[in-house]
């Protein structure tokens, strides 16, 4: 059986199970949390690239470039959803370059958080010589770099499917970062699984070391001993949103794990991928514009300074 025929009896059994389940009503929260953080968002970009203070600050730059790779992933995400709803015919090629900026974005989002941790780490460990070793300088062209990092793999892929397969006109009825990446799996699963899984634990590790490293050096200024002191709630905050952040991408591991497998169902499958694509993956962009943006405090006062003056003297007056 070739590929096109797998492809079109696998989507349109995810159809099935879709409707069968009306799964399709996740769409309806989707679309609530995407619209809401893509209007938050770019609020916060406006913040930080409006004042130069704030862009000349690596942390800043970090956070601005979290954000945009988050509305990247949500937008995409949303015309995905939008298509499989409708059951939009999508060409395989279009469904691929979905697939690979998908991942691009996400994987992006990924590193980004990763290096705010380790910003956090040499900030502290190195203050004054922080200024020297991450100037904006530099912190774009390390930016580029995670942009790169993460592009270079998913569109190789995509470039070696192509060639592959050759000029094909299919076109898809469902377009999912599973269903993509499963069936190139079957010729690169080696590849796809060390990009995921152990560059997760690469990031994860590299954040615990950052952690236990930064608890050491400060344990003995006395900023630990209240229990709801400014770094146990910031600690809390960035603990939780980086949970958030990494634990979809291992329930996507999983997901391409059990992808094949015969011995579970294909509703089993459906369940799982929809919601972690319509909750779990839009949990940590939803929380990260307060928990990573509003939560400093220089961004808060330019947001304030930015707002109209007779809803700042609202504000005001109820405080």
């Amino acid at each position: 059986m070739t590929s096109s025929v797998l492809i079109g009896n696998l989507t349109q059994d995810w159809v099935e199970s879709l409707r069968r389940w009306h799964l399709e009503y996740f769409f309806i929260p989707s679309t609530v949390v995407t619209l809401a953080t893509l209007v938050a968002n770019p609020v916060l970009l406006i913040c930080i690239f409006l004042t130069r203070a704030l862009r000349q600050e690596t942390r800043y730059l970090l956070v601005a470039n979290t954000l945009a790779a988050d509305m990247l992933f949500l937008i995409l995400n949303l015309v995905t959803l939008i298509c499989n709803t409708v059951t939009a015919q999508i060409s395989w090629l279009l469904c691929e370059l979905v697939t690979a900026l998908t991942v691009t974005s996400y994987c992006c989002a990924i590193l980004t958080v990763t290096l705010m941790v380790v910003d956090t780490y040499a900030a502290v460990r190195w203050p004054l010589h922080y200024h020297d070793i991450l100037p904006p300088a530099r912190t774009h062209r390390i930016l580029f770099g995670v942009w790169f990092l993460a592009a270079v793999y998913p569109f190789t892929l995509v470039v070696l499917m192509e060639l592959e397969r050759g000029p094909s006109h299919d076109n898809m009825a469902v377009c999912l970062v599973l269903i993509s990446l499963g069936f190139i799996q079957l010729n690169h699963m080696v590849g796809i699984h060390i990009f995921f899984f152990v560059g997760a634990l690469i990031c994860t590790g590299l954040i615990f070391y950052c952690y236990i490293r930064l608890y050491m050096v400060t344990r003995t200024q006395g900023i630990w001993e209240n229990r709801f002191s400014r770094a146990r709630v910031t600690l809390l905050a960035h603990g939780l949103l980086l949970l958030l952040y990494f634990a979809p991408g291992f329930v996507f591991t999983l997901e391409l794990f059990l992808f094949h497998r015969a011995d579970i169902s294909q509703d089993v499958r459906v369940w799982v991928s929809t919601v972690n694509m319509c909750v779990f993956m839009l949990l940590p962009r939803a929380f990260a514009p307060y928990l990573y943006g509003l939560r400093y405090r220089e961004i808060s006062d330019t947001l304030m300074q930015l707002l109209p003056q007779h809803w700042r003297l609202n504000q005001a007056t109820v405080s």
